[in-house]
């Protein structure tokens, strides 16, 4: 209704009545969500004794990402099934090289944006000194 209201206000170039209920609204529709899923698994933690709503295991595929896998039932047993062992849950040593440079160049990226934020802060306290001043008091 909300947003029907401010599509309406936007379509006629007037200011939306009251504009701040769209984020009171979505606090508290935010707020009524962790409170049911927070009983949601207190009942299934009651019930099963498993804390996650449906179990699995952290793998690693071929490639080395690691990668959350949902377990299911399967009408055949895991080594009778074909499917299921195509999956590879497993990265041969080859990989091993291209997993350290993909983990290095996220840490290159980071370290190359904590370095520009530096260099900005850097920047606005020459250019603007008297709110460095102030913000530093």
């Amino acid at each position: 209704m909300l947003l029907t209201l401010e599509q309406e206000a936007k379509r006629q170039r007037l200011q939306m009545p009251s504009p701040e209920r769209l984020k009171k609204v979505e606090r508290s529709m935010a707020r009524i969500d962790s409170i049911v899923q927070e009983r949601e698994d207190a009942l299934r933690l009651l019930q099963t004794g498993q804390e996650k709503g449906r179990p699995g295991a952290w793998r690693r595929d071929i490639f080395g990402q690691n990668f959350w896998c949902k377990f299911r039932e399967w009408p055949i047993p895991w080594y009778l099934n074909k499917i299921y062992r195509r999956k590879r849950f497993y990265t041969p040593p080859f990989v091993d090289i291209f997993v350290r440079q993909r983990i290095e160049k996220h840490l290159r990226k980071k370290n190359n944006a904590k370095k520009a934020k530096k260099e900005e802060e850097k920047r606005l306290s020459e250019k603007f000194p008297q709110l460095s001043a102030s913000a530093q008091s």
